[in-house]
């Protein structure tokens, strides 16, 4: 059995603008995401999440052996690199 290979930060200013937006967009719509008691808007979230990035509070996180992406906080991928 192959060894899997190791996640890929994908720095954000690396991407295209429609691409990070798709991206964004695919993230805050995924089940799990959901902000609470009140409905919060999909451009809301994505501001926020975008937010994160920029200020390296979170990270995009390309996983080759699956072929997707995920938003994983500071915390999560520093979390994950030590296991």
């Amino acid at each position: 059995m192959a060894a899997a290979t190791p996640p890929v930060v994908i720095p954000h200013e690396a991407l295209a603008p429609e691409t990070l937006h798709a991206m964004l967009i695919d993230f805050v719509s995924r089940d799990g995401t959901d902000y609470g008691f009140f409905e919060v808007a999909t451009s809301t979230k994505i501001e926020a999440v975008l937010s994160k990035i920029s200020r390296g509070e979170a990270y995009i996180v390309f996983e080759p052996d699956s072929e997707t992406f995920t938003i994983l906080s500071k915390e999560s991928l520093k979390t994950g690199i030590e296991s």
